[in-house]
């Protein structure tokens, strides 16, 4: 007779545990547990059956693996919390006894830990901790523009402040900014570091409401250990770039508002090796005259950097007809596409008052502009209004007070569009008191068949591109013949599912057509109140038009067009059911698709006949 097993010792019942059961194996209480499990990395898991993995208990309930409780056991953590509860069991009690001495004894000792094993432990290599810093910036830009209230602290506020600062200045420093765009949310940024492509949101520098219904504690806990994180981003970041870190502040330059010009970024190796030349007390006298030497050359390196860019800056002045159209916009057109990075090195901005200082100084100095800025947005600008130097002045009043004739005056969209079309466009459509373009999202990626706004065609053509615009990735432009082949066979398929109006399709799509067809029924009846008359009236005189287009296009199908349809319905035909369904649903989804897209530019039309018509009833 075999051994009897005992019941729940396998299975869902022992991969799974209960929070109640990781709370009394860890001995902690519930808030302990909560952040425990956020600093680690534990979240809760759904097992395919609550039942078996509650041992029988149909109760609602959330569920752990129970490897990963049994990793908190040996957590150093649990300790750390234990002695902060007995630190404030003491605490309290001697300021119910109002023994003011032992309590400032007590907090002179209060516990302190840190999370910089966490950060080892759950990013083993640099590049992982590079693929989850996306909700880390998030939240430290979030909390760097939050106010200082009960529930923030001005300690927590002014870390995450630096920490963003620090961030950003690296991209500057390494040119890796990618991708711009405004939404309604806040800002999106994305960069590029070491091959990951990493993307965040900074809020709209407004004055913030904080609300009263978000739990700040578990908001706290997640800002703990993503301050921590992006320290050591950061350190690495610097140190790999030859930059100290952390960079010096300029107290003067930071109570005068310059924002991102308040902190100093400089070399550190040479510093560092000639310091640790000069700490030896083993060197011989050669070594010491060649300490001496290196220490007199970096002395005046200095004064020698400052002579080149001088002379540079002199020489090289940016000229108008780079922003504006013409042939001289090719060249330097190419000249941006080889060097993406640096879009705006051989331009310098003025920003006026009104425009979003701490994102345009970002971005333009991440891909190598210059620029200054109005006095009341702050000090520390390095061009003066009136500087010669300046080449564009971007302002978002419709009426200027003075305008200089040596520079061109945009609206600030023209910066963001430039930086996504990875190339300087035409300043005509962003002129002063010009309606702007629409703002495309740059993280938007389109595919074939879908609906493509009119701007990006403009944008793509302008870029260089030819024929129809239905993919705007430039890797994609370069097809070989078999994706294209493979291409055309689906339009193929698409369009003989839509004459067939896909007979073989599922109750589902069914269901979807006779949608479609009560929608259409309802606009005609809404098209037919407009006009005037009855619906019979409406739909007799719409009657012949549509049989004369549908007489029309059938005379246009050509024989090979009808031979190419009758095989491949003999092909969908001869295929098993699981991949006839496939295929059907396939074509239902492009069927589906290409209606969609026919609505919303039906949908323009109409929008941009509605004010046609407006302006012939007032000439009238």
């Amino acid at each position: 007779m075999g051994k009897i097993k005992k019941k729940f010792s396998e299975g869902s019942s022992r991969t799974y545990t209960t929070r109640n059961r990781a709370l009394r194996k860890l001995q902690v209480s519930l808030a302990d547990f909560r952040r425990l499990c956020i600093l680690k990395g534990v979240y809760p898991v759904e097992p395919r059956s609550q039942k078996k993995a509650n041992r029988g208990s149909s109760k609602p309930t959330t569920f752990y693996y129970a490897k990963d409780i049994q990793l908190l056991l040996s957590e150093p953590l649990i300790a750390k919390f234990r002695e902060h509860k007995i630190f404030l069991r003491k605490l309290q009690r001697a300021l119910g006894k109002d023994d003011l001495t032992r309590a400032k004894g007590l907090e002179a000792r209060r516990p302190e830990y840190t999370l910089d094993h966490l950060v080892i432990e759950r990013y083993p290599a640099f590049v992982d901790a590079l693929r989850d810093l996306d909700d880390a910036l998030c939240m430290v830009f979030l909390f760097a523009t939050m106010p200082t209230v009960s529930k923030v602290n001005n300690e927590i506020v002014e870390d995450c402040k630096r920490l963003s600062t620090e961030f950003m200045h690296y991209v500057i420093h390494s040119h890796s900014l990618r991708k711009v765009f405004l939404s309604i949310k806040g800002i999106y940024y994305q960069a590029e570091i070491q091959g990951q492509s990493i993307t965040w949101i900074v809020p709209y520098q407004f004055s913030q409401n904080v609300p009263l219904d978000v739990d700040f504690k578990v908001m706290a806990t997640f800002l703990q250990f993503y301050r921590t994180l992006l320290g050591f981003v950061n350190y690495r970041l610097y140190t790999t770039s030859n930059l100290s870190y952390p960079p010096k502040v300029d107290q003067s330059m930071d109570d005068s508002a310059a924002g991102l010009g308040s902190l100093r970024i400089e070399a550190k190796r040479v510093e560092d090796l000639i310091k640790s030349v000069q700490s030896d007390d083993t060197m011989s006298a050669p070594e010491v005259a060649m300490s001496k030497q290196m220490k007199q050359r970096m002395d005046t390196l200095g004064s020698k950097i400052k002579k080149i860019v001088a002379a540079d800056s002199a020489t090289s002045a940016p000229a108008y007809e780079s922003v504006g159209g013409g042939d001289a916009d090719g060249d330097q057109d190419d000249e941006s596409r080889q060097s993406g990075n640096l879009l705006f090195g051989k331009q310098v901005f003025f920003l006026s008052r009104e425009v979003p200082r701490y994102s345009l100084e970002f971005v333009v100095r991440a891909f190598g502009g210059r620029l200054g800025w109005d006095q009341t947005s702050g000090g520390g600008s390095p061009y003066a209004e009136n500087d010669r130097a300046i080449t564009v002045q971007i302002s978002d009043r419709p009426v200027q007070g003075h305008q200089f004739l040596d520079r061109i005056y945009v609206q600030p969209q023209w910066v963001y569009d430039s930086i996504n079309a990875r190339r300087l466009l035409d300043v005509e459509d962003y002129l002063i008191g010009q309606p702007l373009p629409a703002h495309l999202s740059p993280f938007v990626e389109y595919e074939e068949g879908d609906y493509v706004p009119e701007a990006a065609t403009k944008m793509a053509a302008a870029a260089g591109f030819e024929g129809e615009v239905t993919n705007l990735k430039p890797e994609d432009r370069d097809q070989s013949e078999d994706d294209e082949e493979d291409a055309e066979d689906a339009a193929d398929i698409a369009a003989a599912s839509a004459d067939e109006d896909a007979p073989d399709s599922d109750d589902d799509e069914d269901e979807e057509d006779d949608d479609a067809i009560a929608e259409k029924q309802h606009q005609k009846q809404l098209l037919a109140e407009r006009a005037g008359v009855s619906f019979s009236e409406y739909q007799q005189k719409q009657g012949a038009k549509p049989k004369a287009k549908a007489a029309a296009a059938g005379k246009k199908r050509t024989k090979a067009e009808v031979e190419e349809e009758e095989r491949q319905k003999i092909a969908i035909s001869m295929l098993s059911k699981k991949k006839r369904k496939v295929v059907n649903r396939t074509q239902a989804d492009a069927y589906k698709k290409a209606k969609d897209v026919n609505t919303l530019k039906t949908r323009k039309a109409q929008a941009a006949a509605k004010p046609a018509k407006s302006a012939k009833g007032k000439k009238n």
